[in-house]
């Protein structure tokens, strides 16, 4: 029997106005039906009081967020001395295993975990910019997970693929991203495992590493395409913003992806079937 899903989910919710309105306009006139959810975002506030209420059936993840913004607990070691986040990806990873680092790292997640759940439900979890990969914080994730019953856990295997567009490969962004790719596919074979352990789910690929920041109609379809397994969720992380600055603005792009009607058939065409992490736990 053919069990090829696909999610669309918004990364970012919460980070302003425009991405909420992003998330409300994609969920009424689109297809989108998953959004992850930033504790620490200025439009915070809005989204769980203005968006959720109007969206009945999103699903809801919590968008863990280290990188950047301001902490919501005393995190002097990942912080300025304004309390806002200040370290990149390459300090996550040297000193993920420092005991001290890994004890701010989990009472901010766990206070941003908490801050989302005192409005919503929640169905999955994620991370902006992927820190919740870095092995140990992913173990550290899982365990939370695990504690607040949070069934799915993102994982970040990308299928490598080539949209024929040289306009996406002939710039200064796309080298970097392939790197992103190898090093987020050699962590996942560490991280599902994990998973497993905790006895959490996750999607089995995922889309938007590659073509980070190029994200279009085309990257998601091809991006499927190559996936060949009759059994398998497929996730696609977008960053979608209803702000348009003609020719500037990748998230006013990826807002389109969610209103174009002749992508969602081409997904079904392709054998995807539309869900997100709400139907799967409840179909589970």
């Amino acid at each position: 029997m053919n069990r090829k899903k696909f999610i669309l989910n918004a990364d970012d919710f919460g980070m302003s106005k425009a991405f909420n309105k992003a998330v409300l306009e994609g969920y009424l006139n689109g297809f989108l039906s998953s959004a992850s959810l930033c504790a620490n975002g200025s439009a915070f506030n809005a989204a769980v009081n203005e968006i959720i209420p109007e969206c009945p059936n999103l699903s809801i993840g919590v968008h863990l967020n280290i990188m950047e913004g301001r902490a919501l607990t005393k995190a002097d070691a990942l912080t300025d001395k304004k309390g806002r986040f200040n370290k990149g990806y390459l300090w996550y990873i040297f000193n993920s295993p420092n005991k001290k680092i890994l004890e701010q790292i989990e009472f901010e997640f766990r206070t941003q975990i908490e801050t989302v759940m005192n409005y919503t439900s929640v169905d999955h979890i994620d991370s902006h910019v992927h820190t919740h990969a870095i092995p140990q914080i992913f173990r550290l994730t899982a365990s939370l997970a695990k504690e607040y019953k949070i069934p799915y856990i993102r994982t970040q295997y990308e299928e490598m693929y080539f949209v024929p567009s040289l306009v996406k490969h002939l710039n200064l962004h796309y080298p970097p991203n392939i790197l992103k790719i190898l090093l987020l596919n050699r962590f996942t074979q560490k991280n599902k495992k994990t998973a497993s352990e905790y006895g959490l789910k996750t999607n089995d690929n995922l889309i938007g590493v590659g073509y980070t920041g190029m994200m279009d109609d085309l990257t998601i379809e091809y991006g499927l395409k190559v996936l060949e397994d009759d059994n398998c969720i497929a996730e696609a992380l977008i960053h979608p913003c209803t702000y348009n600055i003609p020719k500037k603005n990748k998230h006013y792009t990826e807002f389109l992806i969610t209103q174009n009607k002749e992508l969602k058939d081409k997904i079904s065409r392709l054998g995807f079937e539309l869900t997100n992490y709400k139907k799967e736990c409840i179909n589970a």
